[in-house]
């Protein structure tokens, strides 16, 4: 059975994509930090025939990915798909955002998905794929959003360049960007008033899936 690893797989969009993995016949081991969201999903994929296996750790923890990696090196595991969909939002003038705040943001938009994808490299197997779910916030710039978007593109350059120097190997990086989503993001904020009038994750999934297989730059605007 093949494997996918899936960050923030919790809720939202992660959950979204587990779903639709698991359905495609894929082993779904899903990192978060919330156990019980954690064990919901889980069960949910079981739900529906799949098999999934849950990670309550916190990627903003510099040696959580290496010590997860070790473990699937330890238990001889290869990993056929990596998504780096974990991400954190924290938006508002830039004058009132605190160093807290930035390192809050790069630490999981940013250093989390390097420091995974660093970690599991070595994991993928030869014709793996690593999805790493940027946002519309790393192709321009945006209100109110100069740390979100300072670390989407950071995100956003790191995948171009891994396009770059695997270029001529079977592996595959592809970068999907999209604009806002009904989900549980905006929990914690009212940086939008309603998100109820976005777009549900499942659509959004859908897309992902559909042109993950044959694109390197997936742009779904919303």
């Amino acid at each position: 059975m093949k494997n996918c690893l899936i960050t923030g797989g919790a809720s939202g969009l992660g959950k979204e994509l587990a779903n639709i993995y698991s359905q495609k016949g894929f082993h779904i081991h899903l990192i978060g930090r919330n156990a019980d969201k954690l064990t919901e999903a889980r069960r949910d994929i079981e739900a529906a025939g799949g098999e999934a296996t849950i990670y309550p750790l916190d990627l903003q923890q510099a040696d959580a990915a290496d010590k997860l990696a070790d473990k699937f090196q330890a238990d001889e595991k290869k990993i056929d798909l990596l998504i780096n969909n974990a991400g954190v939002g924290i938006f508002g003038p830039f004058p009132a955002v605190s160093l807290a705040d930035i390192e809050t943001t790069f630490a999981t938009n940013v250093y989390a998905p390097i420091l995974m994808t660093k970690a599991f490299l070595p994991l993928l197997k030869e014709s793996g794929m690593v999805i790493n779910i940027i946002s519309t916030a790393g192709l321009r710039g945006k209100k109110h959003e100069a740390i979100y978007c300072a670390s989407k593109f950071a995100l956003r350059g790191f995948t171009e360049s891994l396009q770059k120097e695997f270029e001529d190997s079977s592996l595959r990086f592809v970068a999907a960007y999209m604009g806002g989503m009904n989900t549980p993001f905006w929990d914690d904020s009212d940086y939008v008033k309603d998100p109820s009038g976005l777009p549900l994750p499942i659509k959004i999934a859908e897309k992902i899936v559909e042109e993950a297989e044959e694109k390197l730059e997936i742009i779904i605007e919303t």
